[in-house]
């Protein structure tokens, strides 16, 4: 589904949407059913074996959840998407579909905790072996691929650090090894509004729905856009045998009513976070600060180009190490201490110890996640009051 006149903010309101033709709904409805009615047995055949579309078991497609999932397709410029009942569902249903034992990977050394112990630690059982390199090391990205090599998988802006890949180069070198090796980029942080990786030669873009798309803490779910033909695989194979892991009815309505307001969200989110980057960058308590909005960033002039704006999310690092952490974390009193991200409430939390802990103490530093290390997801309060609870936390830090 293409709308090339209009824009995203219009896209994300109208794109997908289907008329009720029953009530005349303007939202759309939830169709709490687990199952649908056939007219006769000719169609119930004619359904499951494609002839004619139409809804046959909510496990196999929901009315509700396919307005999402057009609308993500055209957000993504995808031509089809795929939603899931968490990011992790959503990654895992696309490896198992792409992948199968004797195969291959390369993927950033830089991953959500959970990504990389499936692949680091799971998928070793299953014969799937994946190689860990520094994307931004070509040499070393390169020579990482091999004959097996089924999947590149990235993450830009990489969870925890803001690590930035070029998903331009990053995609032609793969292609340039082997067409048939599929570029898979985990959009979560930049949102498709930010940074759209199939328009920068990914083949797939994955997502947590949990996290900006939502937007307000109350959903978990997860999403793949692609071309047509990979997404009809992944809901073949993938989601509807392997892991069925299909979201909800309730929990698509809620996804379609947080990406409504994604563009007016965003643009607070980024605006927030860079002021927020830029006063941590300023107190003595900090040693680094890491946002790609900053100058400083090593992939700032990468994620200039390739994204509309920097995102919400700030890491930074802690002068007095773990425990200076400990102690921030224990004097904020507007900033809520939790895991996940993307919500309205600003949320702090320690990734070598939280997010992060399934990698040991040496894919920590192969990964430069240090043991100071503090992720910072920028809500939507004042910014100013974000800033003074930071400020007074830190201060703790300096006082002897």
């Amino acid at each position: 589904m293409k709308h090339p006149s209009r824009r995203f903010s219009t896209l994300a309101i109208h794109a997908g949407n289907n008329a009720d033709k029953t009530y005349g709904a303007l939202v759309m409805p939830i169709y709490q059913s687990s199952t649908f009615r056939f007219d006769n047995p000719d169609q119930g055949a004619r359904r499951f074996t494609g002839e004619e579309e139409g809804f046959i078991y909510s496990r196999l497609g929901n009315p509700t959840t396919a307005v999402l999932q057009d609308k993500l397709a055209v957000l993504e410029s995808g031509e089809a998407a795929l939603a899931f009942s968490s990011g992790m569902g959503a990654i895992s249903s696309a490896i198992l579909t792409i992948c199968q034992a004797g195969d291959h990977i390369v993927a950033d050394e830089l991953l959500y905790g959970g990504v990389y112990d499936l692949l680091a630690h799971i998928m070793p059982c299953y014969g799937i072996e994946t190689s860990f390199v520094n994307t931004q090391d070509v040499t070393a990205f390169q020579d990482a691929f091999r004959p097996n090599t089924k999947l590149l998988y990235l993450e830009t802006p990489a969870n925890p650090n803001l690590k930035i890949t070029d998903l331009r180069a990053a995609s032609a070198l793969a292609k340039a090894y082997d067409k048939r090796i599929l570029v898979m980029c985990d959009n979560t942080f930049a949102t498709p509004y930010l940074q759209q990786p199939l328009k920068l030669g990914c083949d797939i873009a994955a997502h947590s729905l949990t996290k900006y798309l939502n937007g307000h803490g109350d959903v978990i779910g997860g999403a793949l856009i692609s071309n047509k033909k990979f997404i009809q695989e992944v809901a073949n194979i993938g989601l509807k045998n392997l892991s069925g892991a299909v979201l909800s009815a309730f929990d698509s309505y809620l996804v379609l009513r947080g990406i409504k307001t994604l563009e007016l969200r965003m643009e607070r989110h980024c605006a927030s976070a860079l002021q927020v980057a830029e006063f941590l960058q300023g107190h003595p308590a900090i040693r680094q600060v890491y946002y790609p909005g900053l100058p400083q960033h090593p992939g700032h002039t990468i994620a200039k180009a390739q994204m509309h704006a920097f995102g919400g999310m700030v890491a930074f690092e802690l002068k007095g190490g773990r425990s200076a952490g400990a102690k921030l974390l224990n004097s904020l009193s507007l900033i809520t201490l939790a895991v996940s991200l993307g919500d309205t409430e600003t949320l702090i939390e320690h990734p070598a110890t939280m997010t992060h802990s399934t990698y040991n103490a040496e894919e920590l530093a192969a990964a430069h996640i240090s043991e100071d290390l503090v992720r910072l997801s920028v809500g939507l309060e004042d910014v100013l009051d974000i800033i003074d609870d930071l400020q007074q936390g830190l201060d703790a830090l300096m006082l002897k």
